[in-house]
């Protein structure tokens, strides 16, 4: 009886191990054409988002400077079921946001009712701080009754902006920051010229007799 309840024992005690690697050599094999990010990446990649964020892209003002208007304009119509835009038109669940670039903060005309949380923040609307508002309102000004969850493509903000900006405001576009002539040198891998050589040769210094 012992030696009928060992061997039954052992032998399914045999096929729990057998059923464990199983287990683990099929998982290994449906899993060996799966592309996964490595837990820590060894060097960076470009286009690979590492933690902490994504790689640094051109500056808002060169976005602003090739901005495309009728994209922007095409953006704008996620907005319309809360502004207006037309001079004069009418607030909505929003205010209307003719010439919005350069007004005051929570301010406005048409006698809108804004949040404290914008109404009480200051300053003008600079293409900057658009910027900065429209990537996402609730990080911007906490507590605002902005329901808007924002844009997360700078190239997308950039078109909204330079949109908003032809209604209204068109206020010069911030200048683009250019490199110094001798980064860019450097960045070429190139060197800077030589200087030219003032002195006299010998020869050249002799007094003529």
């Amino acid at each position: 009886m012992n030696d009928r309840f060992n061997t039954t024992a052992g032998w399914t005690l045999f096929a729990g191990v057998v059923a464990l690697g199983l287990s683990s050599v099929s998982a290994k094999y449906f899993q060996a054409d799966k592309h996964h990010a490595p837990h820590e990446m060894g060097y960076a990649i470009e286009g690979v988002e590492t933690e902490g964020g994504a790689d640094q892209g051109p500056s808002f003002a060169s976005l602003l400077a090739t901005a495309d208007v009728a994209k922007g304009e095409k953006l704008f119509g996620k907005c319309v079921s809360c502004h207006t835009i037309n001079a004069g038109g009418p607030n909505g669940i929003g205010p209307n946001l003719h010439g919005v670039v350069g007004e005051e903060i929570g301010k406005g005309v048409g006698g809108f009712a804004f949040s404290s949380a914008l109404s009480g923040h200051g300053g003008t609307w600079t293409f900057d701080l658009l910027d900065e508002w429209l990537a996402s309102p609730k990080a911007f000004a906490p507590g605002t009754k902005m329901s808007f969850a924002g844009l997360s493509k700078a190239e997308d903000r950039a078109n909204l902006i330079a949109y908003l900006n032809t209604q209204g405001s068109n206020l010069p576009l911030p200048a683009v920051e250019e490199a110094p002539p001798a980064e860019e040198a450097a960045a070429e891998g190139g060197e800077a010229p030589a200087e030219e050589a003032t002195a006299e040769t010998p020869a050249e210094a002799a007094p003529a007799h």
